[in-house]
């Protein structure tokens, strides 16, 4: 390394061009996407495919322009890795927003960016079917035409398992320094290798993806209230744990205990880490089942079932079976964070309410297509909590935290409970901005957790029923920023912000 004559290290530089080379690739990529609605307007006789066509012609013009002209030449550092992250998910949103513009259906354009965001960060908020704050009445979901509510949910499958992942699987290109991508996008604590070379990781995660997303497809289809359209969409939605329906009632339009049930159970398998699913189908089930963020998951959700579903049949009154199917499938919905609905959870009795509310708070499986805090990092602080008690008992003794087998390390304690200051801090950060548009503290708060949980529904004026369209437009910003931060695991994205991260 260099040494300046005043005896310091020079500053590293960041390769903006590289960055731009490999954002034009990703950007083309979405061109490709952006054409098979196109083909559902075709398959329905509608007449919006000229939208599309037009928005993947500007994502392949944009995106190759940038890839040939600044196509990288060298490694990508992880810096740059953090850029190329951010920065592709804020520009697919943009481009990806084209559709609703220049179909006339969302005349603006931040209402398409939140739309288009809320389905790629799988966060399921919505502003269709309500009225904006400057007047404009936007259309019910229903109302839309086929390739839209289509290229929802296909934003939903693309971002579930990372828009990322897929291109490192795909597009041999991106194969150097394909590493620092994968880490800085993938969900959870840490990015589970299957195997050496992360283009093959990638395509086995994405194998298992598509196999669940195919057999939840048919598993639906064969009910007679869904067709192929509405089961494809809906499995898309499940398996990202995204939550967009092609309803305004969501689930609850089928009225279908076995569409519930089946949706539940895969909402269920997407909140768990892909990479332990594809041991399990490799026959490894020992390291399945062993697997203590799965057992605790599980029993989080079977405490949730247990306390929600009484709730309803104890003093809502709810047949048993109704409460154990509505109980089950709302506890389920809000831990894998997916957003679905089978019923207006704000009008139910405060037990179960609140305990659901809390819910909001913890998430899927590190590795899994859910969002939230994670199951895993819950474990951490609570072991650190119990050994921080024992400590003050025995303060000689030495009492590591172990999950299983495994000691975590003091670092990834720190990184832990920092990533836990630093959410609830933005959490509530983000509650007092949308309070400062007039909405009461419930309603805040509700927003808040919903876009950076990435959960979809919130509560009060943004409950399940309810929609984001009367948001003003910097409130949206807000969410939109919210919802970013929240897929990426927020230091990715605060990374950025941060002086060191610019200094060598």
């Amino acid at each position: 390394m260099a040494i300046l004559s005043n005896g310091s290290a020079p500053k590293a530089t960041i390769n903006f061009l590289v960055v731009l080379g490999v954002l034009g690739a990703f950007i083309f990529f979405m061109g490709f996407a952006l054409l098979l609605p196109a083909g559902i307007d075709l398959i329905y006789g509608n007449e919006t495919w000229h939208a599309f066509l037009i928005s993947a012609g500007i994502a392949f013009v944009a995106g190759g322009l940038l890839w040939y002209f600044f196509k990288p030449q060298q490694e990508i550092r992880i810096r740059e890795g953090f850029l190329i992250v951010s920065g592709t998910w804020l520009s697919l949103s943009l481009v990806g927003a084209l559709p609703f513009v220049i179909s006339g259906i969302l005349p603006s354009f931040t209402d398409a960016v939140f739309e288009t965001m809320s389905g790629l960060t799988t966060t399921g908020s919505t502003i269709l079917g309500g009225e904006t704050s400057s007047g404009f009445q936007n259309p019910q979901i229903e109302d839309i035409p086929q390739s839209f509510l289509f290229w929802r949910s296909l934003a939903h499958w693309l971002g579930g398992m990372g828009i990322i992942v897929l291109s490192l699987a795909i597009l041999p290109l991106l194969g150097i320094g394909g590493m620092q991508l994968f880490q800085a996008e993938s969900p959870g604590p840490t990015a589970d290798k299957l195997t050496p070379r992360v283009q093959e990781t990638a395509k086995l995660l994405w194998g298992v993806y598509v196999a669940f997303t195919a057999i939840e497809f048919v598993l639906l289809w064969l009910h007679p209230s869904m067709d192929w359209f509405e089961a494809i969409n809906h499995s898309f939605a499940t398996m990202a744990t995204g939550g967009f329906s092609t309803k305004n009632a969501s689930v609850e339009a089928f009225d279908s205990a076995y569409i519930d049930w089946v949706i539940t159970l895969f909402m269920f398998i997407a909140g768990i880490n892909f990479a332990m699913h594809f041991r399990l189908l490799r026959g490894d089930i020992r390291s399945f089942f062993d697997n203590r963020e799965i057992r605790f998951y599980s029993l989080v959700i079977g405490i949730g079932i247990v306390i929600v579903s009484g709730s309803l049949f104890i003093m809502d009154k709810y047949p048993i079976w109704d409460a154990l199917r509505y109980g089950a499938f709302q506890v389920v919905s809000i831990v894998t964070s997916t957003g679905f609905g089978t019923d207006n959870y704000e009008v139910w009795n405060s037990l179960g309410a609140f305990f659901l509310f809390l819910l909001f708070f913890t998430g899927g499986c590190a590795g899994s297509t859910g969002g939230g805090i994670k199951m895993v990092r819950w474990m951490i602080l609570i072991r650190n909590t119990a050994r921080e008690l024992k400590q003050i008992m025995h303060p000689k003794a030495i009492l590591p935290v172990r999950i299983g087998d495994q000691t975590i390390t003091r670092n990834i304690q720190q990184t832990v409970l920092s990533f836990f200051i630093l959410y609830i801090f933005i959490f509530a950060l983000g509650a007092f901005c949308i309070s400062l548009f007039g909405y009461d503290i419930l309603s805040s708060i509700g927003a808040s957790i919903a876009a950076i949980g990435n959960i979809g529904p919130g509560w009060g004026a943004f409950g399940p029923t309810d929609n984001f369209a009367g948001l003003p437009y910097l409130g949206k910003w807000v969410l939109i920023l919210l919802m970013m931060v929240g897929r990426l695991e927020i230091f990715t994205v605060l990374i950025i912000f941060s002086p060191a991260f610019w200094k060598q």
